[in-house]
């Protein structure tokens, strides 16, 4: 190992350490303060505006998008930017969530007797109690660190960290005391896989229509291949004269037809199908479906109504191309 190595190693391991420490340390500023800001925030009828500069405006973008993303509505606004107007987001419906390490930033103090004069409550987060912002403060949420990570104590590195974590439990504190759900939290990410995950049903990407492969079970095996050749989903539907389902025939009852030497010509669909398939319900997750269908080893089932009649397929293509895999 060279010096320079050597040198990387411990200057990574003495950042963790410091701001690991800073994080613990946390824990005894959760108290009164803390219950008084999440309670106010639960009381709000409008939004939790967050603003701050510099490193503490980068925190604050991460923290409302936080908030926002597990049921407290929340938006970020720039002190600099709400000082030429954009202070007109926020409405005395509202609660402003400032933050400043030292408690002393001259953009979002420029704002305070402004934000007091409409009447909105502020909760601060800064280092202690005893600056501006502080002062100024209906809540003041304390994110003091006794060192920053970097090495000349100046980089925000441990406080922004810090703010960090100290919003990440506000977020939680508040998720948890609405009883937001994952179904809650895919609604606010109907885009990423979580969302299409939870909000999916198989009434969404199931094939129905003409693209289902169905057969009596008169027809034979060979008119029945063809209609799975067709349909290209690897398997035929076997119905009655209602409609209703009776049973399913795969490319593994194939090869069990081809190993018993059976002519596709003459064998009849009621002789070779697979009674008492797995189905599923529309209303059912296409997360479940997989879920079940990787359970009982099958690439593809029927989707049925309250009468068992098959009015969609699904198979693994499907559920990949859907994201849910």
């Amino acid at each position: 190992m060279t010096q320079t190595q050597h040198d990387f190693t411990q200057s990574a391991l003495r950042v963790i350490a410091i701001e690991g420490q800073a994080i613990a340390e946390l824990a005894k500023y959760i108290d009164h303060t803390f219950v008084a800001a999440c309670e106010r925030i639960l009381a709000c009828k409008g939004k939790v505006v967050v603003s701050g500069m510099g490193k503490s405006g980068h925190i604050g973008h991460k923290i409302s998008a936080t908030l926002a993303s597990t049921g407290t509505p929340a938006f970020f606004m720039h002190p600099a930017e709400a000082n030429h107007g954009d202070l007109g987001m926020l409405t005395d419906q509202d609660i402003l969530l400032a933050i400043s390490n030292s408690g002393e930033t001259a953009e979002l103090l420029a704002l305070l007797p402004v934000v007091k004069r409409l009447g909105v409550p502020i909760i601060a987060m800064s280092n202690g109690v005893n600056n501006t912002l502080a002062s100024y403060a209906d809540v003041n949420l304390c994110i003091k660190v006794q060192q920053e990570a970097c090495s000349l104590g100046l980089a925000p590195t441990s406080s922004t960290t810090a703010t960090l974590v100290l919003g990440d439990a506000l977020a939680v504190a508040l998720l948890n005391a609405r009883g937001f759900t994952s179904e809650d939290f895919a609604m606010s990410h109907p885009g990423g896989s979580l969302g299409r995950r939870l909000l999916l049903s198989l009434q969404d990407i199931m094939l129905k229509g003409e693209r289902l492969p169905l057969v009596t079970p008169q027809q034979s095996l060979s008119e029945a291949l063809l209609e799975i050749s067709r349909k290209g989903l690897g398997m035929a539907g076997v119905v009655d004269v209602a409609g209703k389902l009776l049973g399913i025939f795969t490319d593994g009852d194939l090869r069990r037809v081809l190993d018993a030497r059976l002519d596709v010509h003459s064998v009849s669909m009621e002789q070779v199908m697979t009674r008492n398939c797995v189905t599923a319900p529309p209303a059912m997750l296409a997360a479940e479906v997989l879920k079940l269908m990787q359970q009982r080893k099958i690439n593809s089932l029927f989707v049925v109504d309250e009468h068992q009649q098959p009015i969609g397929a699904i198979n693994m293509q499907i559920l990949l191309q859907a994201g849910i895999i």
